[in-house]
């Protein structure tokens, strides 16, 4: 598989930038975006209308204003001290979800590395991931045959990505997908704040015959910059407690089986 060519390497960058400008001010305009990135007015009003799309902004007459602030990533470290008790309840119950014999994914994160350590004293199982700290909480269990993607290492996630990682799933079929993200909307989907990150995920939705999703309620309402993908794609959510009434309906409605689980059992 080839490298990103230049042309959207760039694109990806100018649009991370616009957004950015649209967090600091508020707003943004055409012909002041044009100026500062050189290119034309068409271009412009092109990423305006990529960003709107994600439901980040709502495109005004010359520009774009801000609807809401996409979370900042946090780095994996910090991340994994958040919700602890929660994460934990939703691994322990996932990883009762899979079966000896079973062929399964794990996204890199913290809310899937605790569904790793739960997977320790499985038995007869094949695991891939592209998380360093799946494969680490997995390394020395002896009924799991453990299976890295290769790629890129983006330090921030301790997790492999790009062309080489995507490429190494093109043989595989799994059973099941475990996968984390950073946000999750009703409209827009399951979206993470990488790009190269929702790439990869998005390959493995389709690899698997079924998609579950483990994230703790305040994911839900989130829009990350890059989707990962459609809810029509999602098979099952497990999730805590503190989920809305909004949501709980309408993953119902959109026929998603959802578990939520008790951090305190």
């Amino acid at each position: 598989m080839q490298s990103t060519p230049p042309v959207m390497r760039n694109t990806r960058r100018r649009r991370e930038q616009i957004l950015q400008s649209l967090v600091e001010h508020g707003s943004v305009h055409v012909a002041d975006l044009v100026e500062r990135f050189d290119v034309s007015s068409v271009t412009i009003r092109s990423d305006l209308t990529h960003i709107e799309s994600q439901g980040l902004a709502t495109r005004t007459h010359g520009g774009a204003t801000l609807v809401r602030t996409p979370p900042q990533e946090q780095d994996i470290h910090e991340k994994d001290v958040l919700n602890h008790p929660i994460k934990d309840a939703i691994g322990a119950h996932a990883a009762r979800l899979v079966k000896p014999g079973d062929n399964i994914i794990i996204d890199s994160g913290s809310t899937t590395m605790m569904l790793a350590h739960h997977l320790r004293d499985h038995h007869d199982l094949i695991v891939m991931t592209n998380g360093l700290n799946i494969a680490w909480e997995l390394a020395n269990a002896p009924g799991v045959e453990l299976r890295l993607t290769g790629g890129l290492l983006r330090k921030q996630a301790l997790s492999l990505q790009g062309a080489q990682a995507e490429a190494s799933l093109n043989s595989y079929g799994f059973d099941t997908l475990f996968l984390g993200v950073d946000g999750f909307d009703l409209q827009f989907g399951l979206t993470t704040h990488d790009e190269a990150e929702a790439n990869l995920n998005h390959r493995m939705v389709e690899r698997a015959r079924k998609v579950v999703v483990l994230t703790d309620a305040s994911k839900f309402g989130r829009v990350s910059l890059h989707r990962i993908a459609r809810l029509d794609q999602v098979h099952t959510v497990i999730t805590d407690g503190s989920i809305s009434s909004e949501y709980s309906e309408g993953l119902q409605r959109l026929g998603i089986e959802l578990i939520v689980v008790d951090a305190g059992a």
